[in-house]
């Protein structure tokens, strides 16, 4: 159906967003803007109000994602009613939840690796890139989990951006409608409850099947550490 079709595309897109983001922000609040904490200066007040702004945003209603995301992608930025503004739109809602999520698994990492790969000569980045990382990634992709739940889940956001289209998105360009979006647009417009209920085990199946894909993925990729 147009709407599984329209879930997974908007799902991709929101994660290849949102995921880089988030987690460059964490490295960079974990690994190098925690050694600015006892310095004087512009930099840890910088990193301060954004630690301050991330907790912030995520407490936020989704509907005022929406009407930011329809704002500023929508009409400001003329991209339309689209997966695009819908996807840019998520990523600020879940932007938050990947951050702190891929912060805890940062600090989890135990000390002593970092001092290890130090000490035999490798700098900074490729501590953090080839030491750090690959041991946060099971915290890493329980934030990514929780994402992909809340995006395929979402309705509030989505309204005011993706539009409502029964078709197939043929480009990041066109709307559509997700499955959460057809359910609240059966149960709510159309008064169709019973097509509702079948609907949402759809929904409920695919997120399911969306987060043992991931966990899949995830176990496959610590066992090669």
């Amino acid at each position: 159906s147009s709407t599984i079709i329209t879930t997974l595309y908007l799902t991709a897109l929101t994660l290849s967003i949102a995921t880089p983001l988030g987690v460059f922000a964490a490295i960079y609040l974990v690994e190098y803007a925690s050694q600015m904490q006892g310095r004087h200066g512009i930099i840890p007040r910088l990193v301060g109000v954004a630690r301050f702004g991330v907790e912030t945003l995520a407490g936020v209603p989704s509907i005022l994602f929406g009407l930011f995301g329809y704002g500023l992608f929508v009409v400001a930025m003329h991209f339309g009613f689209s997966l695009l503004s819908a996807a840019l739109a998520g990523a600020c809602l879940i932007l938050p939840t990947i951050i702190r999520a891929s912060e805890e698994a940062l600090q989890a990492v135990p000390r002593s690796y970092r001092e290890g790969s130090l000490a035999l000569g490798a700098t900074q980045w490729q501590t953090v890139w080839g030491v750090v990382l690959p041991s946060a990634l099971p915290g890493i992709i329980t934030g990514i989990v929780l994402s992909v739940g809340r995006v395929i889940s979402e309705t509030a956001v989505f309204y005011v951006t993706l539009g409502g289209s029964y078709k197939t998105p043929t480009s990041i360009m066109s709307g559509g409608r997700t499955l959460a979006l057809h359910v609240y647009y059966l149960a709510m417009e159309t008064r169709a409850f019973d097509k509702a209920m079948g609907t949402s085990l759809i929904l409920v199946a695919a997120i399911v099947v969306v987060n043992l894909i991931i966990n899949s993925i995830s176990r496959r990729l610590a066992a090669q550490r």
